[in-house]
């Protein structure tokens, strides 16, 4: 069905576009009859210590300003992560700031944390009762004199409400921004993170999310604090900066974050390396590319223990999540697995 609106959808401009699903999804107008493979237990698993029905999740960037999450649990998504959300209100980048590459099945976006602010979307959370895993994905605004506060009012205003917090410390669309990827910044920040903890008395599970622009030894770095920290989850990755160079679609150099099927190899390289260096004592959530059971499979061989996706739902449609668990259980069935937890970092499966 999804396929016949496509190419009527992809005539809207692609910010128009998101907005109106947005609100389809709010007048639940979107359903998933099509999930044929809810609640299998050949996808059950536990993320920071809560069931999921299945390890297939939404990432921030969709549903911005926490509007729609439980129509997004309804279609069959395990976890669905909320953000990136800012102390104050801002409106990000100038318009336009989403650009869709068709040919190349993927989208830039030069958005710039535009979202409601924290207040609003507490506010709105506490509202709504969540009906599965919640994450919550907090960073900076563009204009703050202390970045660093920013996370921790970002953690201190959404623990009681969330299933984890994520700081995002790797969207290119946030000047600098990127620089807490550096040794002492990511040490201090974290450290101020395990301290406000703390000080809060809350166990909330931090995941952070990095970039998959970084470097071999920031790879090392990174798994290093992150280990010291107890950090509880690496998302691997953001949007990329570069990987510009096989793209077919004319609008491949606009400035902005790349994401969908162009970063799936990158990302999924960063996967495996982290994996070899945490060793399961961190889990791992895999973005980039994720389109398909196989996609997701690839993810989970190299060693993630969840994946997300945001662009592979522009190009496949909304029932992208059942879609994805049917392939991913036939994968499973093919290889005599009994449950896709046996299969994580295993590359001698398939």
């Amino acid at each position: 069905m999804y396929s016949n609106l496509r190419s009527l959808i992809f005539k809207i401009d692609p910010e128009r576009a998101h907005f109106l699903a947005i609100q389809s999804l709010k007048l639940n107008l979107v359903s998933n009859i099509f999930d044929e493979n809810k609640n299998d237990p050949i996808l059950k698993t536990k993320l920071f210590n809560q069931d999921l029905d299945n390890p297939i999740g939404i990432a921030a960037g969709f549903d911005k300003n926490a509007e729609v999450y439980n129509p997004l649990f309804k279609l069959g998504f395990g976890f669905v992560e909320v953000g990136t959300v800012t102390p104050l209100k801002q409106y990000g980048n100038e318009k336009p700031r989403v650009f869709r590459l068709v040919e190349d099945q993927a989208l830039i976006n030069r958005l710039g944390f535009n979202n409601h602010g924290s207040d609003t979307i507490l506010n709105r959370i506490k509202s709504n009762k969540k009906l599965g895993v919640l994450g919550v994905n907090v960073g900076p605004n563009k204009d703050s004199n202390d970045r660093l506060n920013d996370y921790l009012i970002g953690l201190e205003k959404f623990s009681e409400v969330a299933d984890y917090i994520t700081i995002n410390i790797s969207s290119p669309n946030t000047e600098n921004l990127r620089n807490f990827h550096d040794e002492n910044k990511l040490k201090e920040l974290l450290k101020s993170i395990s301290e406000k903890k703390k000080q809060l008395k809350t166990e909330i599970p931090v995941a952070v999310k990095i970039s998959p622009d970084i470097n071999e030894n920031q790879i090392d770095l990174i798994s290093e604090i992150l280990l010291e920290n107890e950090i509880s989850a690496i998302i691997i990755s953001n949007t990329s900066e570069s990987s510009r160079e096989t793209l077919q679609n004319i609008q491949r150099h606009q400035k902005g974050g790349l994401s969908g099927k162009p970063i799936e190899k990158k990302s999924n390289l960063l996967i495996s390396k982290f994996y070899n260096l945490i060793k399961g004592k961190i889990k791992i959530i895999g973005v980039g590319g994720v389109d398909s059971g196989k996609a997701a499979y690839d993810k989970f061989l190299l060693g993630a223990d969840y994946v997300q996706l945001y662009t592979g739902m522009v190009f496949q449609g909304p029932n992208i999540a059942g879609m994805i668990k049917k392939d991913l259980k036939e994968l499973l069935i093919r290889d005599g697995v009994k449950n896709f937890t046996e299969i994580v970092g295993n590359k001698t499966v398939s």
